[in-house]
């Protein structure tokens, strides 16, 4: 049976007459007999009394008419439900980000998200770069710190920020290379973040790989690694946003700025289905990128 005869039917039985229910449905008289002599002869029943001109629920059309309308009901109730979900009425969004943005960068975007499309739920994750992009491949919409190597994810800048390398003492080196540098002790990120892959890159730059610098300490968080410093672990690196409000206060103590910028990256699966709210999210990420002069292109 199809939801159009079900429809059908339920006309006839609550109008008892095939002429008024074509009316109410605007289809042709033929158009509703034909849908209630496919009902009744696909399971060999009658559905109505038909006596000269009139016409009736039958018993079994009495039993079959509340279970027809459920049927009706449930599908109207599913097709509103796509309806809010394609006009961004309703639905759930999944996104997954990693740490620095998650915790610094992505918030405020979120708001503005939420304020203007509030009947989506929004779930974030909260990862490292390598996990976050392991993520979007399975279907997710991601924002990270650093590039990442795959040709089935799309990937564009959308922010930017530095490094700061910071120590807890106020008394700063006169000269920074790499004697002085690999003399320190150093507290780490964990491998995947793009932190330590930013740091990393500066490195390289320098002639130097993590291997020549004395490690004490690798902590899976920012505040993690930003405590242990303030603790007096050693010197790191962390992203401006994360330790500014530590600098202004005088707890930690920038050394230098690694003058590259790192940006941070939208993230999709090239072929997998955008949904309305993820479009919509990461069309609010763009729309603060070009607001903030830092917007890159979709490649």
């Amino acid at each position: 049976m199809t939801l159009d005869q079900l429809r059908l039917f339920i006309a006839v039985a609550e109008r008892e007459h095939v002429t008024a229910a074509s009316q109410a449905m605007n289809v042709t008289q033929s158009a509703v007999s034909a849908a209630i002599a496919a009902l009744e002869a696909r399971y060999g029943i009658k559905l109505f009394h038909r006596v000269g001109r009139g016409i009736a629920l039958t018993d079994a059309g009495r039993l079959f008419l509340p279970e027809a309308r459920a049927v009706v009901a449930q599908a109207s109730a599913a097709e509103n439900i796509l309806k809010d979900i394609s006009g961004l009425r309703g639905g759930q969004l999944k996104a997954v980000a990693s740490q620095t943005i998650a915790a610094y960068w992505l918030p405020a975007i979120l708001v503005a998200f939420r304020k203007r499309y509030p009947d989506i739920k929004v779930e974030l994750a909260i990862s490292n770069t390598e996990e976050a992009a392991r993520m979007v491949r399975e279907g997710e919409v991601g924002i990270v710190e650093a590039v990442v190597d795959d040709p089935a994810l799309l990937q564009w800048p959308v922010g930017e920020d530095h490094l700061i390398l910071v120590q807890a003492s106020s008394l700063l080196p006169s000269r920074i290379d790499g004697v002085w540098l690999r003399q320190q002790d150093w507290v780490m990120r964990e491998a995947g973040s793009g932190t330590r892959s930013a740091l990393e890159h500066y490195l390289r730059g320098q002639g130097l790989g993590l291997k020549d610098l004395k490690t004490g300490l690798v902590l899976p968080s920012n505040e993690g690694v930003q405590t242990a410093i303030e603790a007096g672990a050693g010197i790191g690196a962390l992203s401006s946003l994360v330790v500014g409000p530590a600098l202004r206060a005088g707890t930690l103590h920038a050394v230098f700025q690694i003058p590259e910028s790192r940006f941070f990256y939208g993230l999709r699966h090239k072929e997998r289905y955008q949904s309305p709210a993820a479009k919509a999210l990461l069309d609010m990420i763009e729309f603060f990128a070009v607001s903030r002069g830092s917007l890159g292109q979709k490649t």
